[in-house]
């Protein structure tokens, strides 16, 4: 065995060649529990296309997932994947092919507003392809916090909270200051001028003096339900990972 191959096998690490752009980890959510994803934000919709189905191919047990989508491909996937189920989410700009695995656990997901929906959706979307369970509660910002108390029952039984939040950033604070879960804070870049297209979002959640509060990066939806799969996993085992 070479060193490459040793390396190779101690990473656990399969890498497949598409065309010239590319290489899939296909090994990836054997690895990690989160499978190789395809970021399409300035990549081709053929490209994006090919490497979905080369997922697909690879990996048949997994649903393939590519976010940040543009029109061509969000339009023009259902027709290119025949036989299996085709999850377009046109305001998440999310594609997800193949079966769903079944939902376990609970994630609960707030938006402060309805315009922190385009990052919520993508929450969603990424947390059905990892077989987490979701449910969305929204618009319950806190410039009105009766909403929020009225819906905190809904948000206590959960076994993590991912709250998505533009402007002054202020929601995931008073949510970690008010459950037990871990709470996964997203800034979204939404907001008048110094909002700074989400940056006072992320640093108000950055600066948080609530102790459990975890942030992502800006509109990361991704990154938030990533992270909030993991802590599914963990609190409900982890047998449905290969």
């Amino acid at each position: 065995m070479t060193e490459a191959d040793a390396l190779t096998a101690l990473l656990d690490c399969e890498v497949h060649r598409t065309g010239d752009f590319a290489r899939l980890d296909t090994s990836r959510r054997r690895r990690t529990g989160v499978p190789e994803v395809v970021f399409a934000q300035s990549k081709s919709p053929e490209q994006t296309l090919r490497l979905l189905a080369e997922l697909r191919e690879r990996d048949p047990a997994s649903p393939a997932l590519a976010t940040r989508c543009p029109d061509a491909v969000l339009e023009t996937a259902p027709s290119r994947f025949t036989g299996v189920p085709v999850h377009v989410d046109h305001l998440a700009r999310t594609v997800a092919v193949g079966h769903l695995p079944a939902a376990r656990g609970t994630v609960a997901v707030l938006t402060a507003g309805t315009t922190d929906l385009p990052a919520a959706r993508e929450v969603l979307a990424t947390l059905a392809v990892l077989g987490a369970g979701a449910d969305l509660v929204d618009d319950v910002g806190v410039a009105g916090l009766g909403r929020l108390l009225a819906q905190l029952p809904r948000v206590r039984d959960a076994d993590c909270v991912i709250v998505v939040a533009g402007m002054d950033g202020a929601l995931p604070s008073v949510v970690t200051g008010l459950v037990r879960a871990p709470v996964i804070g997203v800034p979204t870049s939404v907001g008048y001028g110094v909002a700074a297209g989400g940056l006072a979002a992320a640093v108000s959640m950055l600066s948080s003096c609530a102790p459990g509060l975890t942030v992502v990066n800006i509109d990361n939806g991704f990154g938030a339900a990533s992270h909030a799969a993991k802590i599914v996993a963990a609190v409900h085992g982890r047998g449905a990972e290969r």
